[in-house]
């Protein structure tokens, strides 16, 4: 989810804590040409790049090891000055489409996901096609990740931008629960009929255990909504992206489950209407069995509740079709000059997309600061590249990664898909719905369904 408060939570507890965030902007001396024509060898003279989403001082650790990353990028390219924008938040919805428009952006700037095609589509960015081999690992990048970033989103488009990380939920589960409740904690359900199943036996153990649980407000309802239209084998809007496309048996699924677990099944407690930190904390208190996440929900509340990683695991998204992918990546400024697009790309290559350095993948670093390593995230590479960065990984790691084996194993075998247009303004109206399945036991789920897609479609209609 990104965009608004749970949006911040994406981007904060996990754009943030995996990524810390910066910006960079990219200005050479001399030429003011467009970067968007064909490549040549960058200029030996100057080159200043400011980067976006540099960690803010109020983040100690990340803005020292930014520092130390740029002291360390810049001996190694004498000629690259690297100014970081230390902005925070470092992609704010309030002020993103503004500044985009009257050309503010830094030379290389922080995008989530959700921007890639506006920002393509508003002609504010770079064509970087004729760069695209200067991108490390670029064949080894999900297709999936580099076309958010290309013009029309499929594998012919031109490219314009370069993913750095990459989140897919998943089933959080607890093993502890599991283990009383007589399942078995290394084997999750992979199917809603089996999550069904084993909500109904933890809630049997009584003392006021949860199954499972979801949430239905401040666009958290929204959002999950759509993650699991997703492992339905739904979309929620056309491909246009001009209308809904949710109002079917997917769609109608998805209300049907939620009101039969809260109403017949009695599995998913009374108290609803629950925000993002609501499903965690319950998680942390032990008395819940299952919710959708993220793995890096497993840090939040190992570092805020001081629950144990033995005692948590995660799954693959039940139905293990598809899954909501979330992340965030760089674009270049369409003023920017050849030289600074080789200078962006060369630092974003140098943070974010070598294993064994920067700031998600310096993993020596990472243990020695008791950073969290073993976590399947940020999940960017496939083939030999995808399998040296878990080689270096797992002689670090300081969690229990079997607990992901599942999660992991389903990946590769399921489509990565990204928030609808205008996700949060969606998400809020997708919050009435689910809301509705989950309070009223007599509530008409077609009648939720219906106005949650004329709302849709009347904010589509009203996009640019």
């Amino acid at each position: 989810m990104t965009g608004s408060s749970m949006g911040s939570r994406a981007r904060t507890a996990v754009t943030v804590a995996l990524a810390a965030g910066f910006a960079l902007t990219v200005s050479a001396c001399g030429s003011s040409s467009s970067g968007a024509g064909s490549a040549s060898p960058a200029a030996n003279g100057p080159v200043t790049i400011t980067v976006g989403c540099e960690p803010p001082t109020t983040q100690a650790q990340p803005r020292a090891d930014w520092l130390a990353d740029v002291a360390a990028f810049e001996k190694l390219n004498p000629n690259i000055t690297v100014k970081g924008d230390d902005a925070n938040p470092c992609d704010d919805p309030a002020t993103f489409n503004a500044k985009l428009a009257g050309g503010k952006m830094d030379d290389v700037f922080y995008t989530y996901f959700t921007d890639g095609a506006n920002v393509v589509a508003s002609g504010q960015a770079a064509d970087i096609q004729s760069y695209a081999s200067q991108i490390h690992g670029l064949s080894d990048i999900q297709p999936a990740l580099l076309n958010i970033y290309r013009q029309g989103g499929t594998d012919s488009g031109h490219l314009y931008g370069i993913p750095k990380g990459n989140y897919s939920l998943g089933l959080v589960y607890s093993k502890t629960l599991f283990q009383k409740a007589g399942l078995d904690p290394n084997k999750p359900p992979t199917t809603w009929d089996q999550v069904e199943a084993d909500a109904i036996a933890i809630s049997k153990l009584g003392g006021g255990d949860v199954g499972y649980a979801d949430y239905s407000a401040a666009n958290t309802g929204g959002w999950h909504f759509t993650a699991e239209l997703y492992s339905r084998g739904g979309t929620m809007v056309s491909p246009d992206g001009k209308s809904a496309n949710f109002d079917d048996a997917n769609g109608l699924a998805v209300l049907q489950f939620l009101h039969k677990m809260r109403f017949t099944d009695n599995v998913m407690g009374t108290k609803q209407g629950l925000q993002y930190n609501d499903l965690l904390q319950m998680m942390a208190s032990g008395k819940l069995g299952m919710y959708v996440g993220d793995p890096v929900t497993l840090t939040t509340i190992h570092d805020q509740y001081h629950v144990s990683y033995d005692d948590m695991a995660v799954g693959p998204m039940p139905g293990e079709q598809a899954t909501l992918v979330g992340g965030d990546g760089y674009m270049f400024n369409k003023k920017d000059t050849p030289a600074q697009i080789e200078a962006g790309i060369k630092f974003v290559n140098y943070e974010f997309l070598t294993s064994g350095q920067g700031m998600n993948f310096n993993y020596p670093r990472r243990a020695a600061q008791k950073e969290p390593v073993g976590l399947p995230e940020p999940d960017l590479w496939t083939g030999a590249t995808a399998s040296s960065d878990a080689t270096a990984m797992a002689k670090y790691a300081n969690l229990p990664v079997q607990n992901f084996a599942s999660y992991v194993a389903a990946l590769p075998t399921m489509k990565l898909l990204v928030e609808p247009p205008q996700a949060q303004a969606i998400y809020a109206q997708g919050d009435k719905a689910v809301y509705g399945a989950l309070t009223n036991p007599n509530a008409n789920l077609q009648q939720l369904l219906d106005t949650f897609k004329a709302a849709t479609n009347s904010i589509l209609a009203n996009t640019p």
